[in-house]
């Protein structure tokens, strides 16, 4: 299954197939250490579903695309894995949360609403057959961030998941920091060794996106897929371009380096040693 693939008549199929819920599969905890050089992921997804197959399609595809995915099919149980680590700032939060209406125990309505009552700002994308103007404003009024109705691509939700993370790190305001180098993501400015340096947006982005993952190696695809999205490159070695003007800028003028080329793998920024 790729991300290419338009989904609709698999979904619809698995909607009209509902299971009741087992227990939650577990994390998928490959390449979680910052510090192992594994290839780096989107970051921790929360499947809310108790459509088994739904659930399984969800999993398999997200996984491919680079989440890390975790899954519960009962409303009280996604209730009580949100609020416990929701806001975790460790390598085990739960970044955002794909959410049904319809499930047992707890509707995903009442998850959402709970959750805003808490004071969890997990990023929210409900994806139901629910499909009405009414159901929908009522989606965002009970605390969601997004709104998908079902049939839907799966490469849409990919694309509206990924969406909904950039602007919860957004609204965070944070700053990513390895070694000397820092990158405020609200200002979109970069100090080196306490010295400002002037990048252009693209060269901006390639940044963000190795800073993220500090001491992972990144594909060249993810790179790509994560800067440039469904948009292609104007030629193929336009990454390359990036990464050696990146160089440049960053690490000649200063050194040591802190972005790393694993041939034939991909690239990463470290802390210099």
């Amino acid at each position: 299954m790729t991300g290419a693939l338009v989904a609709g008549t698999q979904v619809a199929r698995a909607s009209r197939a509902r299971a009741s819920g087992a227990a939650a599969t577990g994390p998928v905890a490959d390449g979680d250490d910052p510090s192992q050089e594994t290839m780096a992921t989107e970051g921790r997804v929360l499947v809310v579903e108790d459509d088994e197959q739904l659930l399984s399609a969800l999993e398999r595809h997200l996984s491919e695309e680079g989440f890390i995915v975790e899954t519960a099919r009962e409303g009280h149980e996604a209730l009580a894995m949100l609020l416990r680590r929701g806001t975790d700032v460790g390598t085990g939060r739960i970044g955002a949360v794909v959410l049904d209406l319809l499930l047992p125990g707890l509707n995903g309505r009442e998850v959402c609403y709970r959750l805003r009552a808490a004071g969890c700002w997990v990023p929210v994308l409900i994806a139901t057959a629910f499909g009405e103007v009414a159901d929908r404003i009522q989606g965002f009024q009970d605390g969601a961030d997004d709104y998908l109705v079902k049939p839907f691509s799966l490469g849409e939700l990919v694309a509206r998941l990924r969406a909904i993370m950039r602007r919860d790190a957004w609204r965070e305001g944070r700053s990513l920091e390895v070694g000397d180098l820092r990158l405020d993501l609200a200002t979109q400015r970069v100090w080196r060794d306490g010295q400002e340096v002037d990048l252009s947006r693209r060269e901006l982005a390639v940044l963000s996106v190795l800073m993220s993952r500090p001491g992972i190696v990144l594909s060249r695809q993810a790179i790509v897929r994560a800067v440039w999205g469904q948009e292609e490159p104007k030629s193929a070695n336009l990454l390359e371009q990036h990464i050696a003007k990146l160089r440049r800028k960053l690490d000649t003028p200063f050194n040591p380096s802190h972005i790393d080329t694993l041939p034939k793998v991909g690239y990463r920024v470290r802390a210099p040693r």
